[in-house]
């Protein structure tokens, strides 16, 4: 089987894998590494419901369910703060 061309660009990595070709060929696993971020624990929120819809309303448009979008959300601010804290 011949090897595949390498990707010239990121550009052209993505598209060639949402066309669904094959990629594993074109990646470089050697150096890959699994994180795991410790034992998850359950919250609980009483959230206002217009706060839901708005929420809602964005997950859909990106095709997501709201307890990822809010994790996300959640790691960004915390990504945020440590920045800030580290420049104060």
């Amino acid at each position: 089987m011949a090897k595949k061309k390498m990707a010239k660009s990121t550009e052209e990595f993505d598209r060639r894998f949402d066309d669904g070709e094959d990629i594993h060929d074109l990646i470089d696993i050697s150096k890959a590494r699994i994180i795991r971020h410790g034992k998850k624990v359950r919250i609980t929120l009483d959230v206002a419901e217009e706060l839901i819809k708005e929420i809602d309303r964005v997950r859909e448009g990106i095709g997501v369910d709201r307890g990822a979008l809010i994790k996300v959300w959640l790691h960004e601010r915390v990504q945020q703060e440590k920045a800030a804290a580290t420049k104060r």
